[in-house]
């Protein structure tokens, strides 16, 4: 279980780095914004290096979390976001920089809304996903057989 905190607080920054991404076009920016997802997707949000920062520098100074979330949810949102850099990063480096903004702008917005709003828009189509392989399993089931 992860405190809510440190993956927004990732998300403000990732907001900052994406920001200047579009205003500087600089793929070396988006291709060390690239490593955070991955680090993120691979190993959980605990292993991002914004979540180190936050651990180290911003929770001490905050009250202990009012609740603890599941890290699946901002660990796939991670991964998507890595995907999204990936795009962007081949787009800047071909020379597509209409895809390269289009990918850079979609993960701009997505940070945002988590910065924000606390709206972690992976994490929603996650449990999305979840919700319907739930459903999906639960009616492949065999009806039961009674007597």
């Amino acid at each position: 279980m992860i405190d809510p905190r440190g993956p927004r607080f990732a998300a403000a920054i990732t907001t900052v780095v994406l920001a200047l991404v579009l205003i500087t076009g600089n793929p070396w920016l988006l291709g060390f914004q690239a490593l955070v997802f991955a680090l993120g997707a691979v190993g959980g949000p605990a292993a991002s290096p914004y979540s180190f920062v936050y651990a180290r520098l911003v929770r001490p100074r905050l009250g202990p979390p009012a609740d603890l979330e599941d890290p699946a949810p901002p660990r796939f949102a991670q991964a998507v976001g890595l995907g999204f850099a990936i795009v962007g990063l081949i787009g800047l480096l071909a020379g597509a920089t209409v895809l390269a903004y289009i990918a850079v702008g979609a993960a701009l917005a997505a940070a945002f809304l988590n910065a924000a709003f606390g709206f972690c828009l992976g994490c929603e189509v996650y449990l999305a996903y979840r919700r319907i392989l739930s459903t999906r399993s639960s009616n492949n089931t065999p009806p039961e057989v009674t007597p």
